[in-house]
């Protein structure tokens, strides 16, 4: 397969929204999803908390491959378990047969590299077969590289060693070798390949003519394209033949022949040896609501897919009129739902939509005016204004650009493939989604008998190491995601040492506080991350500033139960499938990844700058083990001397005792070693 002409430069033109693929939305419970996914070839993508891949995986049976990682026994191996722990999405692409999934597969692990796929991490690809037809004369030899330089090159190949059967077949029956000997020149001998019947000699001058070989590099370029029908009736022939002559090591080498032919027919669409560039459309429209997919194809691959939803959308939009495209534009142009343009009219009958003038408004919008156009536009359907639009981008993008509807053939075929895309779409964000948000939170609700459903969540969180650099952390969930723009920290002021309990008093005391004095409202619910303890802590800190009626609960790392304020002694046990659980563990997650952040921004700030650098004696390397032996700097200050003794020479240890005890009188306490207590008894 060829690489892009533009190379790099076709990501940078392309908008933010193509950097990867649309998620579902992270309201949707994991499990949930799970139980929603076809049964179709496919590949599936795990992702973590903050939407990034972390696992890259291909299925013949997606639902079946996906739910085999909820098992017990797949995740008591460390690796299912740690990937389970830490998925809290998932997305996926649809295939036609486990051949492409292979190859997508390969594409996105190489593209997103999760750091989860360890086994797949090489530098390497899936090998073609190249045919030099530049040369003098061509050989033919498995390569992983494809480049532009007159070859033609043919793949890739699943599995790898397809190619080299292929390359090892074609040397057999066509004898186009696959040496590295300079065939520019001749040789005074052939080397072993022409000696066991492999090669046709060109290498020696007389061994063969320029004719005959290329016609058998004709012969070859036919069986890589796949016109072997006579070539297979051939080899099946000597199969029997061998076989009735009980000479079964070459029929069985035969066979193998016929069986690498065969595989050869299977077609690879998302992977082939083609130049060119291409956007694919499907979409599906049903109940007024319409879900649109995109694949991106560079170089023959898919690198991305977009998604593209309009909600409630009557199915008149677009009557059938010449004015249709200028209203579909008009439509399209409007508001904005995931990510997509809003389409609105009035739906006074049942006219189907007018998919035409709604494609023709919708490439308008997203290709005029854009740097990067692809030479190929595919859509499902026809347009009114086809060649007029596709004579401007070709004077836009300066090379050709052609929007075809094709009825069939392979490019049809990747058109199903985007429409069958759509149509899972449409069931994850408009059958399965939002259902599934609003039971989430009428059950979470009804758990912790909240008022009414909750709309804002604030979760606390305190991080320190040893009582050092003691930070808290808040973070808000409102209306089905996460709100980064609320978050907030805070440094413990009012709490020496390790003290959690009172850390969280501080700061539930402080957030509230300001609050109330800017008369903004509280929040559905406050979560804290703890146990007993901090619940206790926060609701001291709430019914301080006569808050007691809040809402609040925590969660208890490690057994994951859940402690609602007033009735502590019923704690809520929820099953480890259970979406309300999901929805807090990854609220709690957050804080934690939050309070983490800081901490270590905080010590990072505090060993660049340290104030036992100014004591005579210490410098950077005693600081360290200072601080490593003793936990913080508040642990240097309150050792004693016999303790810092222990880390540091006496006259060091004086000193830095005297600088955190300036009035005392230290030199009383200081262990003298007398030179007669060193030598031996």
């Amino acid at each position: 397969m060829a690489r892009v002409a533009c190379g790099p430069f076709a990501r940078a033109c392309m908008p933010d929204t193509y950097a990867g693929y649309a998620p579902c939305s992270s309201a949707m419970d994991l499990y949930e999803k799970i139980r929603t996914l076809p049964t179709d070839p496919g590949v599936y993508l795990y992702k973590d908390a903050d939407g990034k891949v972390i696992y890259v995986g291909k299925a013949r049976n997606l639902r079946a491959r996906v739910r085999s990682y909820l098992l017990a026994a797949s995740q008591a191996n460390a690796k299912t378990g740690t990937l389970m722990r830490e998925a809290v999405d998932l997305d996926y692409i649809l295939v036609a047969n486990e051949q492409e999934a292979l190859a997508l597969e390969n594409n996105l692990i190489k593209q997103r590299k999760p750091r989860f796929n360890i086994l797949l991490r090489d530098d390497k690809s899936y090998p073609y077969v190249k045919l030099t037809l530049g040369d003098r004369y061509p050989k033919v030899f498995v390569t992983r590289r494809v480049r532009k330089d007159g070859s033609a090159y043919f793949g890739p190949y699943f599995p790898g060693s397809l190619a080299y059967r292929v390359v090892d077949l074609i040397h057999r029956c066509f004898l186009i070798p696959g040496c590295k000997v300079d065939l520019n020149r001749y040789h005074p001998r052939a080397c072993l390949q022409y000696y066991i019947h492999r090669c046709l000699g060109p290498c020696v001058e007389g061994l063969t003519n320029p004719d005959a070989y290329a016609s058998a590099v004709r012969d070859v370029q036919l069986f890589l394209e796949g016109r072997s029908e006579e070539l297979e009736r051939q080899l099946t022939d000597r199969m029997m033949d061998a076989a009735a002559a009980e000479h079964f090591e070459l029929a069985a080498q035969l066979r193998d022949q016929i069986a690498t032919i065969r595989q050869l027919h299977e077609k690879q669409r998302i992977a082939s040896a083609s130049d060119e560039d291409m956007d694919v459309f499907g979409y599906h429209l049903e109940d007024g609501l319409l879900a649109v997919n995109l694949f991106h194809i560079r170089a023959g691959k898919i690198v991305d897919r977009r998604e593209f939803f309009w909600e409630e959308i009557p199915q008149s939009v677009f009557p059938d009129s010449a004015a249709s495209d200028e209203a579909a534009s008009d439509a399209v142009s409007g508001g904005n739902t995931g990510a997509a343009p809003a389409v609105f009219a009035d739906a006074s009958d049942d006219t189907p939509l007018n998919a035409s003038a709604f494609f023709a408004a919708l490439l308008k919008q997203m290709y005029i005016d854009q740097r990067y156009v692809p030479r190929s536009i595919l859509l499902p359907v026809h347009f009114a204004d086809r060649e007029t639009l596709a004579a401007l981008l070709r004077e836009q993008a300066g090379h050709r650009v052609e929007i075809a509807a094709p009825l069939r053939g392979e490019k049809r075929s990747l058109i199903d493939l985007a429409c069958q895309n759509a149509k899972q779409s449409f069931v994850q964000r408009f059958r399965v989604l939002e259902p599934s948000r609003q039971a989430i939170q009428e059950s979470l609700a009804d758990l912790l008998m909240l008022p009414e459903l909750p709309r804002r969540i604030e979760c606390f969180d305190i991080s320190h190491i040893q009582g050092a650099e003691t930070v808290a952390s808040m973070v808000v969930w409102e209306d089905g995601a996460m709100k980064k723009s609320d978050y907030r920290k805070f440094q413990i002021k009012s709490v020496t040492g390790v003290d959690d309990f009172a850390s969280i008093h501080e700061v539930v005391s402080r957030r509230y506080a300001r609050l109330q004095a800017e008369a903004k409202p509280m929040p559905s619910l406050v979560l804290i991350d703890g146990g007993l303890g901090q619940l206790h802590a926060a609701a001291a800190a709430l019914e301080a500033l006569g808050l007691a009626t809040q809402s609040l609960a925590s969660i208890a790392k490690r057994e994951e139960v859940l402690y609602l304020y007033g009735q502590e002694d019923e704690p809520i046990v929820l099953d480890r499938r259970s979406p309300v659980l999901h929805l807090i563990q990854r609220i709690r997650d957050e804080s934690h990844r939050f309070a983490i952040g800081y901490h270590r921004k905080r010590r990072e700030m505090r060993d660049r700058d340290s104030e036992l650098l100014a004591i005579p004696g210490v410098g950077a390397r005693t600081r360290q083990r200072l601080l490593t032996h003793f936990g913080s700097l508040s642990g240097v200050r309150s050792a004693s001397v016999e303790s810092l003794l222990a880390v540091v020479p006496q006259a060091t240890a004086a000193s830095i005792y005297h600088h955190f005890h300036p009035d005392s009188q230290s030199t009383s306490t200081l262990v003298t070693i007398q030179p007669d207590s060193l030598s031996s008894p």
